[in-house]
């Protein structure tokens, strides 16, 4: 799709939105009601939550590593059993960094997997995405691309992304450093559809964030807290016990800062990596294997803490969205309720 095509749904939307609140160009693009995504999570994205939320309108988002590491599913028999549940639409999370080429090669795969079993939309992080571009454009697939400042955003669209999430200060995970109005000013001007991510834990700050002009908004902690997902049920209660105040961001999880809950576990082991670690970080070549080994750490670690009844392995991502959530409830029901709050502003 050319810039110019994106420019017109833009357009159109704004004209539009007298007659449907929820009409903007995100939800054009990813076919479905609601301008609500519930944002790919490793290890939480289970098919459950991913069928739930697209059911009620939304964007479930499905993330390969977490449906077939965590999960032990086959990822093209977990598509098919997610389009038994629901015919909406969902999409896919295509970590695009290519430090490994084995890695690399089964991304390839479960976006072609994807394609064939009619996914259209799908979500790029860390890197160029132009290869996921290039695949996805002729069966009709749109990619937006994760970006947490301009210069990735401005990558993201040299390689032909037809949207931007906006990965904001308040996001779990890997938060951007930006506030969500800032980023908006930034990215404003490559005139295609932006998604706030990040600080979205009711449905007024739902609504706030769309009124700011964004096209939709990702969540993932506050999908977390649901019945759907399989998650432990201490996490999901840490969750709404938290305060943004708990949130803090942790270096020793994937080498770069994570957004996690701080438990006794994180407090114990402090949010820094140690002298050797942060010596190899800065390294032009040791930061490429250290990196790489805190990632393999943490797929571990965090497969096994979100899997915990006992609440001992308190390995937590979670943002600061959390100060708006107080309860674990159905997903449809949140993307139902967030719905309303947007026909209602």
């Amino acid at each position: 799709m050319s810039l110019a095509s994106v420019t017109d749904i833009t357009t159109s939307t704004k004209i539009n939105s007298g007659h449907s609140p929820m009409k903007t160009a995100f939800t054009e693009h990813a076919k479905v009601e609601v301008p609500l995504i519930c944002g790919p999570m490793y290890p939480c994205s289970n098919l459950e939550l991913v069928a739930a939320v697209s059911k009620a309108g939304g964007l479930g988002v499905v993330q390969p590593v977490s449906l077939t590491f965590v999960h032990k599913q086959d990822f093209r028999q977990a598509l098919r059993d997610i389009k038994a549940i629901t015919d909406n639409p969902i999409g896919m999370n295509a970590l695009i960094e290519k430090s490994s080429k084995r890695y690399h090669d089964k991304m390839v795969e479960w976006v072609d997997i994807a394609l064939e079993e009619g996914v259209r939309f799908f979500i790029t992080s860390l890197g160029n995405p132009k290869w996921v571009v290039d695949a996805v454009e002729p069966h009709g697939g749109i990619v937006y691309h994760d970006v947490t400042e301009k210069k990735w955003a401005q990558k993201g669209i040299d390689g032909g992304a037809h949207g931007l999430i906006a990965v904001n200060n308040r996001a779990g995970g890997h938060a951007g450093a930006k506030s969500k109005q800032q980023l908006l000013d930034e990215l404003q001007g490559f005139n295609v559809p932006i998604v706030c991510a990040g600080g979205i834990g009711n449905e007024q700050q739902y609504v706030e964030a769309m009124d700011m002009g964004f096209a939709a908004c990702q969540l993932g902690t506050r999908f977390i807290a649901t019945k759907e997902c399989t998650s432990s049920v201490p996490y999901k209660e840490a969750i709404v016990k938290a305060d943004e105040d708990d949130i803090v961001l942790s270096e020793r999880i994937t080498g770069v800062p994570v957004s996690i809950i701080n438990t006794d576990l994180i407090q114990s082991q402090g949010t820094k990596p140690g002298k050797f670690a942060s010596w190899l970080l800065k390294h032009p070549k040791g930061k490429h294997w250290m990196r790489m080994f805190y990632t393999i750490r943490a797929a571990f670690k965090l497969r096994k803490s979100s899997m915990d009844e006992t609440g001992k392995q308190e390995y937590w991502q979670a943002g600061k969205s959390v100060a708006g959530i107080n309860e674990i409830e159905p997903a449809g029901d949140i993307v139902e309720r967030f719905k309303q709050a947007l026909i209602k502003r």
